[in-house]
């Protein structure tokens, strides 16, 4: 009896050694794929790079490990690649769009568990790496799906996609509000339209300025058509308004030159949907005020002021975006001179 108790542990003790080595060794050669795939991939030989992602992805096809998570969203990259390159080859987005619906959970459990680490440590250079990594991840996957489908002309899985990211609380809000702002661009087309043509927009002077006064449209269609357009994308925009959090209301107040590569770039991924969002908010409210002056309503004035009081929102992210760029692009020009002197330097040195 005993003999045969141990012969059990034995057994079992093997299986733990063998499965961890195992797991051990697929981690390995999984991130040995990852680096050539992308040496390959920067070399523009995207089927190698393909085929090594592949291996790295079949390895861990739950995305249990990063390197799988990591291997499954290079894979479809690397195919959404290739038929940009060549979009006659459909057959490579819908190979793509396998691979990234793939990708999407994989993804979301990744930012869920980098947006926990980052929010318990924010000065964490490593999670505020890993925090940005994967929320741009999930933000340009969910963006990647629509595009792919309508390229595909499947305007409809597009739009039903974007409709899901919108209303799914597991998604970051900022993937989210990309996904609005999709749905509603073409409410804000469809006003525009409308409303900047010259049967409808008449040069008028108002306190010795030219401006433009707005009448009805001749067809009393475009009319019904004009106001269900501003209806709707303003429901959609204030939805978008809605997901503000604190941190991209008080945005506009930070020091940029205060922060760290890291922290500058993790910035711009969490504001810059949100800034879209308001241009478009403070659009749909400028075709708001055009309606009311078509409609001679009593509330004009008020109308104007909401459109006004939007466009200085939306103005206040759009310098904050600004700011970044501007810091960025400050950063990389300093970085190039500092290299520029060292080998100057080094130069001068050897003569």
């Amino acid at each position: 009896m005993r003999s045969s108790r141990f012969g059990i542990i034995v057994l079992i003790a093997l299986a733990v050694l063998v499965t961890t080595n195992c797991s051990y060794y697929n981690r390995i050669m999984s991130r040995k794929n990852l680096v050539d795939g992308s040496t390959a991939y920067r070399d523009r030989k995207f089927e190698t790079a393909e085929d090594l992602f592949r291996r790295a992805a079949e390895r861990d096809p739950e995305g249990e490990t990063l390197e799988g998570r990591t291997a499954q969203l290079f894979l479809a990259r690397t195919l959404h690649q290739r038929y940009s390159a060549n979009r006659s080859e459909k057959s490579l987005a819908e190979r793509a769009l396998v691979e990234y619906n793939k990708a999407i959970p994989q993804s979301l459990r990744e930012y869920a568990a980098a947006k926990t680490a980052y929010e318990a440590d924010p000065t964490s250079q490593a999670e505020t790496k890993r925090y940005f990594s994967a929320l741009s991840a999930v933000n340009n996957t969910s963006s990647a799906i629509a595009s792919l489908n309508n390229a595909l002309e499947q305007q409809a899985a597009a739009k039903e996609w974007q409709q899901r990211v919108a209303g799914d609380e597991s998604f970051p809000d900022t993937a989210r509000v990309r996904a609005i702002v999709a749905l509603g661009l073409e409410y804000n087309t469809c006003a525009n339209d409308i409303t900047n043509n010259e049967k409808v927009r008449k040069t008028v002077k108002r306190d010795g300025k030219d401006v433009y006064q707005y009448v009805k449209p001749e067809n009393p269609e475009d009319m019904t058509k004009l106001t269900n357009c501003i209806s709707e994308g303003e429901k959609l925009f204030n939805q978008a308004y809605q997901l503000e959090s604190d941190f991209v209301k008080n945005a506009a107040n930070t020091n940029v030159k205060s922060l760290t590569d890291d922290q500058l770039s993790l910035l711009e991924e969490r504001i810059l949907p949100f800034e879209s969002a308001r241009s478009y908010r403070a659009s749909m409210a400028a075709q708001a005020a055009r309606l009311a002056e078509m409609e001679g309503r009593a509330d004009l004035a008020a109308v104007r002021a909401e459109a006004d009081r939007r466009k200085q929102e939306s103005d206040e992210l759009k310098t904050l975006v600004g700011n970044i760029k501007a810091e960025k692009d400050a950063r990389i020009a300093a970085a190039q001179a500092a290299a520029l002197e060292a080998v100057s330097g080094n130069a001068n040195a050897a003569k």
